[in-house]
């Protein structure tokens, strides 16, 4: 289940709430949280409930290793690196033994018998959070928890299957304090306000701009080599994807869960209005570049050890990072050329500042977006061969088939077999509106305020501030998302990490 599908919407979402408020109504503090955990192994189970058993499991060894940690703090750290180790394995036995073996047979030669290992879903995330609570455990800074609490910090289902990486700190307390005993009119209208917002930005502009993106990637994927427009075309399609898909996912993530009354931690703050990498880091997936911060970057040293060590950690770092995304070179890649860019950055701040000199905000904007693009790409493409394409299309290393509409320009505008079985005519729209989209898109992350300034600005979680007018806007703003559901549903791109 996942949160844009009709079953979330019209009937578990609604049915969690009311039960949820109606159990914590009368008193039932503790049987409220049952009846979330119940409710988010319901949701877990929806996809495969033989699964169930892993997530129970890794939440019970977790929790024992925990309260193994904070009381016998002479032998935590023996204790902590089996803690790390388990995870770890775990994690890479079903997300990374295929890539293993398949790059084991490639160097040796030998016909590997590839294992058909099917990822469960959120181990990636489970892993990350349970990691984070074994070394605070071990660093007694984790206050006495209980099992009905740590369970439910684990497996709440707003954030239970793509973030965000939730630490102890910002979810257990939530969780231990009793619940509200009424109705938080608050909380509901302005989760709500959230969760419309982000289904808005998945529905109709992240799947819109897929229709763009995925025909092009995929031809290339095949051997094909697209056109200099198209790449560029299929690049801002994969880059407006990603960007609403993911912060649609954030805000309905945040939305679902501010409607029990329980903040998680924001993350995702307008990524695309950021002048260098550096800042772009700070905006995109924050709670994951977090946790790499704190639990990879810190005890590799961080910058403690000089400017050459420094460099080395952020590169390290960010390529674990890539390599996290997912079982595949491109990410390895991806990740790399993140890392080599805030060494970059982090160099050219001190070298900068040591002469008084500053980038132009616009230069430096031009220079960051076009960085991320071509990262998108890398990160987009199935393999490495079909990155090359792209990326020698996008240099211009391929013919330059014009749109129709620009037909009368030149010759050039009539379009050869790629391009008829690719970009042309998607959607039944136009093939320069991607471009157009793009624009405006950009105009948009760049100026406009991100959805949660929006809300809170506007004061739209306040029960006062709602009108009819304004309630009969967001119904029709849910009902346009409704209707776009039932045109084209992409799976959230994060969904498989």
């Amino acid at each position: 289940m996942v949160f844009s599908s009709f079953p979330y919407i019209l009937v578990f979402l609604p049915l969690a709430v009311l039960v949820f408020f109606v159990l914590a109504q009368r008193g039932l503090v503790r049987a409220s949280s049952y009846w979330l955990i119940a409710a988010s192994l319901f949701f877990y189970g929806w996809w495969n409930y033989r699964y169930l058993l892993l997530p129970l499991g890794s939440v019970a060894f977790n929790y024992w290793l925990g309260r193994k940690l904070r009381d016998s703090p002479s032998s935590s750290r023996c204790l902590l690196g089996f803690g790390i180790a388990a995870n770890l394995v775990l994690l890479g036995y079903y997300k990374y033994a295929g890539f293993f073996v398949e790059n084991v047979a490639a160097v040796t030669g030998l016909a590997l018998p590839m294992p058909s290992i099917a990822l469960p879903l959120a181990i990636s995330f489970c892993t990350f959070q349970q990691v984070s609570f074994l070394v605070d455990c071990s660093r007694n800074q984790v206050a006495p928890f209980n099992f009905r609490c740590y369970l439910l910090y684990i497996t709440f289902f707003p954030h239970l299957i793509a973030g965000p990486v939730v630490r102890h700190h910002e979810l257990l307390p939530q969780l231990e304090q009793p619940r509200p005993l009424a109705v938080r009119w608050e909380d509901l209208t302005w989760g709500l306000h959230l969760f419309t917002l982000g289904l808005f930005k998945k529905a109709v502009i992240a799947d819109t701009m897929a229709a763009y993106a995925d025909p092009v990637f995929n031809a290339a994927a095949t051997g094909a080599v697209p056109s200099c427009l198209e790449a560029w075309g299929a690049a801002l399609g994969y880059t407006f994807q990603l960007y609403f898909d993911f912060s649609g996912y954030a805000d309905m993530a945040l939305g679902s869960a501010r409607m029990f009354g329980i903040f998680l931690p924001e993350n995702f703050n307008s990524p695309y209005k950021a002048e260098n990498i550096a800042d772009f880091w700070r905006r995109w997936h924050i709670t994951l570049s977090h946790f790499l911060r704190d639990y990879l970057y810190i005890p590799l040293g961080g910058s403690r050890a000089g400017v050459t060590r420094t460099h080395v950690n952020l590169v390290l770092t960010m390529l674990l990072g890539g390599l996290w995304h997912g079982a595949a070179w491109t990410f390895v890649i991806w990740g790399t050329m993140h890392g080599v860019a805030l060494a970059v950055c982090h160099w050219w701040k001190g070298f900068s500042e040591a002469r008084h000199w500053r980038m132009p905000s616009p230069v430096a904007w031009i220079v960051t977006m076009l960085f991320v693009i071509v990262g998108w790409v890398i990160f987009r493409a199935s393999n490495w061969e079909a990155a090359t394409r792209m990326l020698a299309a996008l240099c211009g290393h391929a013919p330059l088939v014009l749109p129709k509409e620009l037909a009368f320009v030149t010759h050039w505008g009539s379009f050869n077999d790629l391009a008829a079985t690719t970009t042309r005519n998607l959607g039944n729209l136009p093939d320069t509106t991607v471009f157009a989209y793009s624009l405006a898109l950009f105009a948009v992350c760049k100026w406009a305020p991100n959805s949660q300034q929006w809300v809170r600005e506007r004061g739209f979680g306040a029960p006062e501030n709602l009108t009819w007018a304004h309630c009969a806007m967001l119904a029709a703003l849910l009902a346009v998302c409704l209707v776009s559901l039932l045109a084209h549903n992409e799976v959230f791109i994060y969904y498989v990490f």
